[in-house]
């Protein structure tokens, strides 16, 4: 029989594979094009950003970091294109069985590859002809190696199982930095809205316009899913809308039953339960991530980030990749998984360690454990296996995030580890506040009284603020307010704040053309309501001149409060020329 060659296939086939072909590597080629830093299609005269070299020491290091940066992004182009590889490849492998089927079987296999063979091997296997031994050159036989499915067999019981139940996204690919943040319902404080400000308010619009922050939603109740994800689009509608901020959420049937674990290293069913979940949310929340962008990094839900720490992290990675460092992770943060990052062409050894030892060991032991297992030698003593790691596990200092959550996802576990390399952070912001007399009806805690947070020498620490209470600042000289602000809550206490709480003002006299217009705003003790606290606990605003010089300015609370108070910061300002 002749053999078979591409054009004398059926029709079908061809346009098949054809068009196959071209939807996986004419977009590579053309993101891999767009990608290119200008100075590889205009010369070594120019580097990455376009930007002629004066040959001083500070450009020769910008060119050096720059081939740092090409390195690590030609490193992920590969790592996608090796993807896209092994689905084309899985795809051919189907279609030379179905032109084994078509075309006569395995006669039809041997004489394709008998082909290719060297001549002498050609004359061995027609002297072979009809013994058994002559048949083994069988293209169709192939080997099945792991994945998913072996590790977590329970994936197959459901279609929809590795699907997003979830998605809020404008489709961003391609940037340097992708910030993964896994989120969970919690018993008590929650603390996305703080993490994810701390986060969006560190980076300039040109890193957040090559960076993607993913809130996977580790949940699988919809209704909670949906009101996170509308939650954060209206407090964050600009992230959201320029694709920076994305939300996502599994398909219930990716969790196996949790209640039927192994009970492992001996510790209570509950924690075997959340620790192994953690380590499938970590899993899934990278093998969303990894074709995104350049690097990856890992934080929670519960975190504050210094400013700048995007610049910082991307300067750290392209700086020891510069200097020839096969780094394996970099650590901002020295608290569990917090701000480990990962080059992102090397995430499916993590995911794949991770499945394979979900219901053993908690997350930063797998990781451990991993490296432990890339560089150790067991001929060697634990000095020599440190070092190793050491070479791959580098830690930045000082640190760039800190954790703030004090109420784990665990039931019942309290969590109050701070990572001592952060360093201090501002629990206050003082103010020079016009001279008043300070009236509170919420007791403070030890020293944190109104009055000293008014002088601006500490905060506002009250307890359990109940409705009907009020915080009053009564001026010695009634004065025309031009602006204020009060912030509720700081970062160590980031849920201490004021919900349902009003700021109001007391007018010396409120003009009689005014009242029809305030009417709806005024109370009945005559303060007029000119602001509240929002959701992020802060109340910022200004009066209306119209008003006239004020008395006082008061802060009412309408609800009662499951959580102790703070004023971090009170700035009242005098408007020093009134109309």
């Amino acid at each position: 029989m002749s053999v078979v060659n591409f054009t004398s296939l059926p029709l079908r086939k061809r346009n098949c594979i054809l068009l196959l072909a071209f939807s996986f590597f004419i977009p590579f080629c053309a993101f891999v094009l767009f990608s290119m830093p200008g100075w590889l299609f205009d010369g070594l005269g120019k580097d990455c950003f376009g930007s002629r070299p004066t040959g001083n020491v500070g450009s020769e290091q910008m060119v050096i970091q720059n081939l740092a940066e090409l390195q690590v992004k030609f490193q992920y182009l590969d790592s996608i294109y090796r993807a896209r590889q092994a689905d084309l490849q899985q795809f051919i492998h189907q279609c030379d069985l179905d032109l084994a089927m078509n075309y006569g079987g395995s006669n039809h296999t041997i004489t394709s590859v008998t082909s290719d063979l060297k001549p002498e091997i050609r004359q061995l296997l027609k002297n072979m002809s009809g013994m058994n031994a002559a048949q083994g050159l069988n293209q169709t036989s192939s080997i099945k190696l792991p994945s998913s499915y072996d590790f977590m067999p329970h994936l197959l019981d459901h279609s929809s199982s590795l699907r997003l139940a979830y998605v809020m996204s404008k489709g961003r690919t391609g940037v340097s930095m992708v910030l993964g943040i896994p989120t969970v319902k919690r018993d008590k404080q929650t603390y996305l809205i703080d993490t994810l400000n701390s986060l969006i308010n560190g980076i300039t619009p040109e890193e957040a316009s090559d960076s993607l922050i993913v809130v996977f939603i580790a949940e699988t109740d919809l209704e909670y899913i949906i009101q996170v994800a509308k939650e954060l689009e209206l407090r964050f509608p600009a992230s959201v809308e320029s694709g920076l901020l994305e939300v996502i959420a599994p398909s219930a049937s990716y969790y196996p039953d949790l209640d039927k674990l192994r009970i492992t290293l001996g510790d209570p069913p509950e924690r075997v339960r959340w620790r192994s979940k953690q380590n499938l949310d970590y899993a899934f929340l990278m093998a969303y991530s990894q074709p995104k962008g350049t690097f990856y990094v890992q934080l929670e839900d519960d975190i504050l980030a210094k400013e700048s720490y995007v610049s910082e992290m991307k300067k750290f990675a392209f700086d020891r990749t510069s200097r020839k460092e096969n780094w394996f992770v970099l650590d901002f943060c020295q608290l569990g998984f917090i701000g480990k990052m990962f080059k992102s062409a090397e995430l499916p050894w993590l995911i794949q360690f991770f499945q394979m030892f979900y219901n053993d060991k908690p997350v930063d032991w797998l990781l451990d454990n991993l490296i432990y297992t890339k560089l150790c030698n067991w001929e060697k003593n634990y000095d020599s296996c440190k070092r190793e790691k050491a070479k791959v596990w580098i830690h930045y200092k000082p640190s760039l995030f800190q954790h703030i959550g004090t109420h784990s996802s665990l039931k019942g576990k309290v969590q109050k580890l701070k990572d001592k390399q952060f360093g201090k952070v501002a629990l206050f912001f003082p103010h020079n506040n016009p001279e008043a007399e300070v009236i509170s009806g919420i007791k403070h805690y030890k020293q944190y009284s109104l009055k000293r947070a008014y002088l601006g020498e500490t905060f506002f620490w009250g307890l359990l603020p109940q409705i009907g209470d009020q915080l009053i600042f009564k001026f010695s000289t009634p004065i025309a307010v031009k602006k204020f602000l009060f912030k509720s809550g700081n970062v160590e206490h980031p849920s201490d704040k004021f919900y349902n709480t009003t700021v109001e003002v007391l007018p010396v006299e409120i003009p009689t053309a005014l009242m029809a217009t305030i009417s709806s705003n005024l109370t009945g003790d005559g303060y007029v309501i000119v602001g509240d606290f929002d959701g992020s606990g802060i109340a910022r605003g200004s009066v209306d001149n119209s008003l006239g010089k004020i008395q006082s300015i008061r802060l009412y609370v309408h609800s009662d409060s499951d959580n102790w108070a703070i004023l971090s910061e009170i700035d009242i300002q005098e408007d020093s020329a009134p109309s």
